[in-house]
């Protein structure tokens, strides 16, 4: 067991930064050393909070409403994970599309002022009476917390009103951590105290839990569904495009998994202490090497070292040649990449197997984990920038415009209007993961590289918000260091 309760936030273990720029090499060294030091930037242009993925981990759950205790303005942000839930269902055959049941507070002035718990309560009723969900989440917001509205309360007073909905609080205020994926901790942490509830379940032969975010492909569930399904497991895909009864099925499960390397580590902690559930955690399965790792530290823990070795060599035998040829395209072509820092890292790795150099890689957090992704870089990559940034594209078209990458994989608004050929990482629309996966992202680079036109168009049609002068400075020009 733990000694002392995991509270959330993931600045609150040693070790981890969100704002560094530096290279490969330099920032291995001084991990190891512990030199490096908490920093802040003098300036930030943009900051992903954590509201905003602790509501697109669960959007897209069955009979569920969502309410955020904010202003308005704090949902824009989920126009993202409204896109991929829609897109979702159409890949999964559902031929009448819904949006998800999300409704704001609409905190403003004066509820700063005098409270907004009469106007959450009011929210939370007309989507309970509306809707008649099974599951009625309510997310906090910076707003809300600094005011200090109780929403735990409210939501326990409606519970006895509204038996039939579990009432599900999240504390996700976006003031309380910069490292954004905290915000998915917030909304496993409500899921373990208020539908898991420490209850003890009989176990179900060959359940594993396999941990989503809203970023992957049907295609790509379909390809680790596949792939577990090899091994004689069955999966609970949870919890995206999941249910209630999914989620209770939980503790049955005998192992764990994630697709993403950051998405569920710490619930998959909390799942062993408390219910005895072993679990993998080893790298996101993009690219040949991090498939077989991913697929390996899985198979261990199911018993089936052995089987897994059969696979994988057949998987091998499969789809080598493919890439293969994939490689005679993309051989000594320059990539800078940014996504997140399990997805980021990964899809690092993943240009290895076509004999791409990588030039820069951007990601928000750096810790323990990515230490270990970043040796296994440095032996195959000496010379590469690393900007550890949470959403900061002063930074990014900064270090492109200096680098000038061959390709550009990853999040791409900003990239495509500096002329780089593009492609998307966290695409939620196509595949990009295991075996099957890394063939589509592989042609799908070259394609893009072979026809960069578009690129090019938006270059000369679109001005970024930059002056000249900003393109001399050091990139890291406004990151400041700070104590331990």
């Amino acid at each position: 067991m733990a000694n002392v309760q995991y509270s959330g936030v993931r600045e609150s273990k040693p070790n981890r930064y969100n704002d560094l720029g530096t290279t490969g090499v330099e920032v291995e060294e001084n991990f190891k050393k512990g030199c490096l030091k908490r920093a802040d930037r003098s300036f930030a242009q943009g900051l992903q909070c954590q509201q905003i993925n602790s509501m697109a981990a669960l959007m897209s759950l069955e009979d569920s409403v969502f309410i955020s205790h904010s202003p308005q303005g704090c949902v824009g942000c989920a126009i993202m994970a409204v896109d991929m839930y829609r897109v979702g269902q159409i890949h999964r055959g559902n031929s009448i599309i819904k949006n998800p049941r999300l409704i704001v507070s609409n905190i403003d002035q004066k509820n700063v002022v005098f409270g907004g718990e009469a106007k959450l309560r009011e929210a939370v009723t007309k989507a309970v009476e509306r809707y008649n969900p099974k599951l009625a989440f309510i997310y906090a917001s910076c707003a809300s917390g600094i005011i200090g509205d109780d929403i735990d309360a409210i939501a326990a007073d409606l519970q006895t009103e509204f038996p039939d909905t579990v009432m599900v609080p999240i504390h996700c205020e976006g003031f309380k951590s910069k490292i954004c994926a905290s915000g998915f901790d917030a909304a496993f942490i409500s899921i373990n105290k208020y539908i898991l509830k420490k209850q003890k379940v009989d176990k179900q032969d060959n359940l594993v839990n396999l941990f989503a975010p809203t970023t992957v492909s049907y295609a790509d569930q379909r390809e680790m569904e596949r792939m577990l399904g090899l091994l004689g497991a069955e999966v609970n895909y949870i919890p995206f495009y999941s249910s209630l009864e999914k989620i209770k099925k939980i503790p049955a499960a005998i192992a764990s998994t994630s697709i993403c390397k950051v998405f569920a580590d710490e619930f998959m902690k909390t799942l062993w202490e408390e219910y005895e559930i072993p679990y993998s955690h080893t790298v996101m399965p993009i690219g040949i090497r991090n498939t077989d790792k991913w697929y390996r530290g899985i198979a261990k823990v199911l018993g089936k070292e052995k089987e897994v070795e059969e696979i994988i060599a057949r998987e091998h035998e499969r789809i080598e040649p493919l890439v293969a040829k994939i490689k005679e395209r993309l051989q000594g072509k320059r990539v800078f990449i940014c996504g997140g820092t399990g997805r980021s890292f990964a899809a690092a790795a993943l240009i290895d197997d076509f004999g791409m150099k990588l030039v820069g890689i951007e990601t928000p957090t750096y810790d323990a984990d990515a230490q270990v992704d970043i040796e296994y870089l440095n032996n195959i990559h000496k010379d590469y920038v690393v900007d550890i940034a949470n959403m900061q594209p002063f930074e990014q078209v900064n270090l492109i415009n200096k680098l000038r990458p061959d390709a550009f994989i990853g999040v791409p608004e900003w990239a495509a209007k500096l002329g780089i050929p593009t492609t998307h990482v966290l695409d939620g629309k196509r595949p990009t993961m295991g075996y099957d996966g890394l063939l589509y992202l592989g042609n799908k680079i070259a394609d893009q590289l072979e026809n960069p036109g578009f690129n090019k168009k938006i270059a000369k049609h679109v001005k970024l918000p930059y002056k000249a002068s900003w393109y001399d400075e050091d990139a890291f020009k406004y990151i400041t260091e700070g104590g331990n």
